[in-house]
């Protein structure tokens, strides 16, 4: 018989209630459990592992660790080793960096992409246009949902080289987007390169099922330790089509600076720049392990059953007027979306409170929620009804020096310039939901403090 999660909490999550901690902020790093820190510390404490670059016995011990953690990637994704290999990287932005700068983009090609996605997603794009390729953008429709995706798929000129990115989930909104658009943009003439890094910490993805070309992963994300390591997963004839512009330790089978000549490796070792964070692989099959005990079922059930509460409360705040106190950015029910919820409070009169007002009296009671972009303007342009030209405007008059938050703000006059974000996860319960509930409802009747926004500190960035 499975523990409960509330069990689970106390056996491996003791800290949070110890140190009085609500973490809601899942999307951004999962937590780690206690068991996955004393296991590494155990395997580190009585084995000793060197570079596995080399022949030597702990250079072999390394090696096999990391052998090892592949085949625990490849099993727990059930992707088939003769169609896929794993590329090990920093974290998702790093697979997705691989991705952009071999992918052999070309004058008549194409990469398209969501209006949901991260900023990392948004970043190829320099790649694409700095080549030729076009560049085009599938908006979002009601609820922060795709819009319209097949329409603006066709008419990818066949031969040439195409790229589509989408996330399985938006770190924004919490929706889930269609995976059968992995499909449906292979008969059209694509690659697809799917951001799972949001999904996979509460979601199963079968790539036997599901066959993107490339899948991006940051493990952190999925069960907090270890920071610093993340994976491409890449189909390998995906894999061969792309050509990296230098080389490094680890890439290469051999290297002539005499003659000016290389021989790169075949493999996705090719793509793994000098030496491996072998140290950080080795905690990469306890933490699946960890998963895969508990279920990926149960975890997604239980985030659900939190989701759904939530949102329930959430929607029925309201002033002393019976104004609604909450606006909500992405869909406010259960169809088609994750853990994730973005939104604003509202105050009795239906305008936006700062979400800097919001954060502060979060951390005042040692909540942990993100306000901001969250590294996907396309889904906060979009939330926020951005007017094309007042937002070419605003950022045209800002450089990186004179750029902050409140400036940004001012430019903008009416329109929001962030959000406030929570996101429950494996160890949520409901004491946790009760608390964000206490500090949301202290902005009943009211709005943020007059001054606040001149009494905080400029933040450089909208995140």
């Amino acid at each position: 018989m499975h523990e409960s999660f509330e069990q689970l909490r106390q056996r491996e999550f003791s800290r949070l209630d110890r140190l009085g901690h609500v973490y809601l902020d899942y999307t951004g790093a999962g937590l780690y459990a206690e068991s996955q820190v004393h296991a590494n510390a155990d395997l580190l404490c009585n084995s000793v592992f060197g570079n596995p670059h080399s022949r030597n016995p702990t250079s072999l011990a390394a090696t096999q660790l990391c052998e090892d953690a592949r085949s625990r990637v490849l099993t727990y994704f059930n992707a088939d080793p003769e169609l896929y290999e794993v590329v090990f990287t920093l974290n998702a932005s790093g697979a997705l960096k691989l991705v952009g700068e071999a992918y052999p983009w070309e004058p008549g090609g194409r990469f398209l992409l969501t209006a949901d996605n991260h900023n990392s997603v948004n970043g190829l794009r320099e790649f694409a246009t700095a080549h030729g390729a076009d560049v085009g953008y599938v908006p979002l429709g009601p609820d922060l949902r795709l819009h319209d995706v097949e329409a603006h798929l066709a008419g990818a000129e066949r031969g040439k080289h195409n790229l589509f990115a989408f996330p399985a989930q938006s770190n924004f909104s919490g929706v889930k987007h269609p995976l059968e658009l992995v499909r449906v943009a292979h008969d059209q003439g694509y690659h697809v390169v799917l951001d799972a890094a949001a999904f996979v910490p509460t979601n199963p993805l079968d790539l036997s099922r599901v066959a993107p070309d490339f899948v991006c992963v940051s493990f952190y994300k999925m069960f907090g330790f270890p920071t610093g390591v993340g994976v491409l997963l890449a189909r390998r004839n995906a894999l061969g089509e792309l050509h990296r512009p230098w080389f490094a330790g680890g890439t290469v089978r051999f290297v002539s600076a005499q003659n000016r000549v290389h021989l790169q490796h075949v493999t996705g070792r090719a793509f793994e720049d000098g030496t491996l964070n072998y140290l950080g692989i080795a905690a990469v099959s306890t933490g699946l392990e960890f998963l895969e005990r508990i279920g990926i079922g149960r975890i997604s059930a239980h985030v659900m059953e939190l989701t759904r509460d939530l949102l329930d409360r959430l929607a029925g705040l309201a002033h002393g007027n019976g104004a609604p106190m909450v606006r909500f950015y992405g869909p406010s029910d259960m169809t088609n979306r994750g853990g994730t919820i973005a939104f604003n409070l509202l105050d009795p009169a239906g305008e936006p409170i700062d979400f800097r007002a919001v954060e502060q009296r979060a951390n005042e009671a040692t909540l942990s929620l993100r306000t901001g972009f969250f590294c996907n303007p396309g889904a906060a342009e979009c939330a926020f009804e951005y007017p094309d030209e007042d937002a070419f405007r605003c950022i045209k008059t800002l450089t990186p020096e004179t750029f902050n938050i409140q400036v940004f703000s001012d430019c903008m006059s009416d329109h929001p310039v962030g959000a406030v974000r929570v996101s429950v996860g494996i160890a949520s319960n409901i004491a946790d939901l009760d608390r964000l509930m206490e500090v949301l409802g202290s902005f009943r009747d009211q709005g943020a403090e007059p001054g606040f926004g001149a009494a905080l500190p400029a933040l450089a960035t909208v995140d």
